[in-house]
This record gives structure tokens, sequence and C-alpha cells, in this order.
């Protein structure tokens, strides 16, 4: 899947991402940035990723810039 980083929480380490289509925003975690780092990534930017369900509901995996 594909969307943009909404919201960066930096002194926390993890985001949100807007996906056209879907209700919420997804959350990610900086340990899920593959293929770069987490401080690279700035809100606006387009990334794609994986869905996956957890306890709190789904979360963005193998996130990496578009």
């Amino acid at each position: 899947m594909t969307g943009k980083i909404k919201k960066m929480i930096a002194e926390k380490h993890f985001g949100f991402i807007e996906v056209e289509g879907m209700e919420k925003d997804l959350f990610f975690h900086g340990n899920s940035v593959v293929g770069g780092s987490f401080d690279d990534m700035r809100e606006g930017d387009m990334v794609s990723f994986e869905v996956e369900d957890s306890a709190k509901g789904k979360n963005a995996v193998n996130v990496q810039k578009a």
C-alpha cells in the first residue's frame, strides 16, 4: 500500500500515515522503517508499507519512502 506521512512524533519515535480511502490513519513505529531511517522521514513524505493487525488495531510495517 501507499500513503502520506501525516504526523511524526520524533521524541517518541512513531508517526501516523494517511491513506486515501481509509477512515483512520495507520500508526507506525520507527522500528518498522526499512531501507532508510525514521530520522530521514518527514511529514508529507509518500511511503509504501504493509498493514499488520495488532491488539490495538491496524499498524503499518515495512515502511519506506515511495
